[in-house]
């Protein structure tokens, strides 16, 4: 007797190919699909805080000390409102309402809070700033609200979108690295850097002088 191998019918492996490319796609964009998040009104427009100083821009880069690459990028905006742009991002209080990985409320507190939830063993943070036109940071605002929600590993690419979309920013490539905006970024006239660490007895003063008004 003669046992002859099993053959899938013409046609069926074509077949069977569509529906893994049909189920792939659909993992894909599940994974990219954001949170979503949208705040009433209400807690937006209670929680809303215009920070002293002049109008700027915050590229914020959680590092990670074990690769030396960059894990995680966000973007604080400081003009009519100061708010945080956090794409894609983990982080979450009920005092800085979100509406699609944009986070209002970012009052010093709120912004240290922040700080200390990224800045730990394993990851230090950079925090570049820059001083923008007041025009300048309303487009930023407007552009971040825009933007979201962002998916899952596009947290570099959609801030590096909106920099270039900037006056004066234009140079600034689109990159899906953090640690390559956050090079782009530095070589900006005016730009001021610092850089947070833990442990460290002086965080909450670091933290503090990272964000004095400009």
């Amino acid at each position: 007797m003669t046992v002859r191998p099993l053959r899938a019918p013409p046609g069926a492996l074509n077949g069977l190919r569509a529906v893994w490319l049909v189920l792939a796609a659909l993992l894909l964009l599940s994974a990219c699909a954001g949170r979503g998040v949208w705040a009433p009104d209400a807690d937006v427009q209670a929680a809303r805080y215009a920070h002293p100083g002049a109008p700027e821009l915050m590229l914020i880069t959680i590092m990670n000390n074990r690769t030396g690459r960059g894990d995680h990028t966000a973007l604080v905006v400081s003009g009519s409102e100061r708010v945080l742009f956090d794409p894609a991002g983990s982080w979450y209080h009920r005092l800085a309402p979100e509406r699609h990985d944009v986070h209002h409320g970012l009052v010093p507190q709120m912004y240290a809070v922040y700080m200390k939830y990224h800045t730990r063993e394993t990851h230090h943070t950079v925090v570049q700033r820059l001083r923008v036109p007041p025009e300048v940071a309303e487009r930023a605002l407007r552009l971040a609200q825009e933007k979201g929600p962002v998916g899952n590993a596009f947290c570099a690419r959609a801030t590096a979108e909106i920099l270039r979309a900037l006056p004066g920013l234009e140079r600034i490539s689109v990159t899906w690295f953090p640690h390559d905006l956050m090079a782009q970024f530095a070589t900006l006239d005016g730009v001021q850097t610092h850089t947070l660490r833990y442990p460290d007895p002086e965080l909450d003063a670091r933290i503090a002088e990272s964000q004095r008004p400009l």
